[in-house]
């Protein structure tokens, strides 16, 4: 009890100093990102189901032209700089006090802030693609959606590597059932899982949107891995979720700047290794759910074009821009969006406490 009630007072604390250190600092990377014009050029006429300049270009209309993406150094940025901060506090001074703040542990979060560091390093050579307007300018230009996903499965190769040889992790956890036993069927489904979170990357496009659900999520898996005695992931966690949050007030509408590819890749194949270090694969796409419901959308808009004769199930997908095809005002999407995430999340832990009682 006294050291699940001590990891609650450092996470507070270290998510607070990570929102506050990421407010301090945004101003320096503002200043650099505008300086250099770190924007599309061009806007994009295509959405990710194909649509073209009809609906898509009109939603997005001088959006994504004038101000800047690669926003997400600032989340990946402040945690990194805060784990091996306290980390180095606490390997040369002698106090019980800072090594308690010390989250960075070989068993626990060595391969989450590998995820993060590593994936939102690959997300920012694509942004600098964007920015210098190479790729598919149709699409806003940068890597291809193939080489990005190849990106992914990389990382994922080499978390499973690390799960499955290192760590000796060869089963899921079914809610209510137990532990399933599967073998080296773990490393292709680590990696499944993986780029399948990344799919759900189409949540970033609206402001406050993907930084409000993610702050969520990561919040919801701190109190996840303090629930399961996992308490340098939980302090991990909410220091990222801090980080987030720090973003998210400078990206609420009008947004000063974007999350960019830098952001959201290291954030959702993060989100994912969280998950299958908690063993809650399954309660994942229970609090992210809207995540589930953005990828699914444009895989069934997708689907329906192609079998249907380009007959389409919504007005344009992913689904926070049938919404605002539909005349919803950006701002209303978002925040509706953001209510259904915090319900999910409370499910998904609701779930998790069941599951652990009965």
């Amino acid at each position: 009890m006294i050291e699940s009630t001590t990891t609650i007072v450092v996470m507070l604390v270290l998510g607070s100093l990570s929102f506050l250190f990421a407010l301090l600092w945004t101003p320096l990377l503002s200043r650099l990102l505008y300086k250099y014009k770190c924007w599309k050029k061009k806007v994009r006429t295509v959405a990710p189901d194909g649509t073209s300049a009809k609906i898509f270009a009109k939603l997005h209309k001088n959006k994504e032209i004038n101000t800047p993406r690669m926003a997400g150094v600032l989340i990946w940025g402040t945690v990194l700089v805060m784990a091996l901060a306290f980390s180095l506090l606490a390997h040369f001074t002698d106090s019980a006090l800072l090594d308690s703040f010390d989250f960075l542990s070989r068993s626990q979060t060595w391969i989450p802030l590998f995820t993060l560091v590593s994936a939102s390093i690959l997300g920012l050579f694509d942004d600098l693609f964007v920015i210098g307007g190479f790729g598919d300018t149709g699409k806003g230009g940068g890597i291809t959606f193939r080489r990005r996903l190849l990106m992914v499965f990389l990382i994922g190769l080499v978390g499973a590597y690390w799960f499955y040889f290192k760590l000796g992790w060869d089963s899921i956890h079914i809610p209510f059932f137990g532990d399933l036993f599967i073998g080296w069927a773990y490393i292709p489904l680590f990696i499944l899982i993986v780029m399948g979170v990344f799919s759900t990357s189409v949540v970033d496009g609206l402001d406050g949107l993907a930084g409000g659900l993610f702050a969520i999520m990561f919040g919801a898996y701190s109190a996840i891995a303090l629930i399961g005695g996992q308490y340098d992931l939980a302090i991990f966690c909410a220091v990222v979720a801090g980080a987030i949050g720090a973003f998210l007030w400078f990206n609420i509408p009008p947004a000063r700047f974007y999350m960019g590819e830098t952001g959201i890749l290291g954030l959702t194949s993060t989100l994912a290794v969280v998950a299958f270090f908690t063993d809650t694969l399954l309660i994942l796409p229970i609090i992210g759910s809207l995540l589930v419901l953005e990828a699914a959308s444009v895989i069934i808009q997708l689907a329906s074009k192609r079998l249907r004769n380009g007959k389409k199930v919504f007005l344009v997908a992913p689904i926070h821009h049938h919404f605002e095809a539909k005349g919803w005002p950006a701002h209303q999407v978002t925040m509706r969006f953001w209510l259904i995430g915090a319900m999910s999340a409370i499910v998904g832990i609701i779930i998790l406490l069941l599951d652990i009682r009965f």
